[in-house]
């Protein structure tokens, strides 16, 4: 005889992250959004090559606006998120854009912060020439 056995699953409850950390990475090429909590733990993630653009189109402004709107939509709705702070990488067009995008939505924008890298040590010099 086969018994049958049923498993009960506990309903998974669901997370609520009233603040958060919003990152921006912004290329040439590519603009790169990221929701995540106060610990850094991403929550949702967004990029303008996600939403569908190709190519040049990827690196302007408006591409960066779109991907900033899906993703930041996508953690009001899920995790309940109003107040960000903004970290801010790279030197594409889509910088400002992210931003903006954000006041559309309703979430509040405590603080700004440019995080991108600086060099400190310039490039490796090229070889000595043998003569």
């Amino acid at each position: 005889m086969a018994e049958t056995t049923t498993t009960t699953r506990k309903k998974k409850t669901k997370r609520s992250v009233p603040t958060g950390q919003m990152h921006v990475l912004a290329t040439f090429n590519n603009t790169i959004v990221t929701f995540t909590d106060q610990h850094g733990g991403a929550l949702t993630s967004s990029s303008a090559g996600a939403c569908g653009f190709r190519g040049s189109k990827k690196g302007t402004a408006y591409a960066a606006q779109v991907a900033a709107e899906k993703a930041a939509q996508a953690a009001k709705q899920t995790y309940g998120l109003s107040k960000v702070d903004v970290f801010v990488k790279g030197v594409g067009l889509g910088r400002d854009a992210a931003m903006r995008a954000l006041y559309g939505l309703d979430i509040h924008v405590d603080s700004i912060k440019d995080v991108t890298g600086v060099p400190h040590g310039g490039v490796r010099p090229k070889k000595a020439r043998r003569i």
